[in-house]
């Protein structure tokens, strides 16, 4: 792992608030795509959950131009029944927007390399300039007063450095 990733991975914060400390009037987040989709296996177990489908949304964090984080959330159907708010966010931070909430538990982080053979992976490599053989990973399942929804969040070549 590239030293200059390591604390970015690992650190404690909210990352979207780390990034605009480091990136200032630089930083931005903009939502990419949002969709309805099959939840797979692995979603279904990361969510502990037996929902069919949910609500994916792509989210790209910025410092300058250079896309330092790519962001994955997936809500399943039966969280957006209960909070439809969350298909309205927009171009907000997700965890921002959470943590001025109530009821809201986060699993520690689980970390993987993700190979670009992966979906998510090669989601937020669409664009990139260097095509790395996969990135380095880290994803929580969040409860907002019970209700599951899993957030990755995937660290390009380009992270850290301005």
């Amino acid at each position: 792992m590239d030293a200059q990733l390591r604390p970015w991975l690992i650190g404690k914060g909210l990352l979207s608030l780390r990034l605009k400390g480091a990136c200032a009037e630089r930083f931005a987040l903009s939502l990419v795509d949002q969709w309805t989709g099959i939840l797979s296996a692995s979603h279904k177990s990361a969510l502990r959950i037996e929902d069919n489908a949910g609500l994916f949304r792509d989210e790209e964090m910025c410092c300058g131009q250079s896309v330092w984080v790519f962001s994955q959330t997936i809500v399943p159907d039966s969280t957006l029944i209960a909070h439809p708010w969350l298909a309205e966010l927009g171009d907000s931070a997700l965890g921002e927007t959470l943590s001025d909430l109530s009821g809201v538990e986060r699993s520690a982080y689980e970390y993987a390399w993700l190979p670009t053979e992966e979906a998510v992976t090669a989601r937020a490599l669409r664009d990139a300039e260097i095509k790395p053989a996969g990135l380095w990973a880290r994803r929580a399942r969040i409860a907002l007063r019970g209700a599951p929804l899993l957030t990755q969040e995937l660290f390009l070549p380009s992270m850290g450095r301005v």
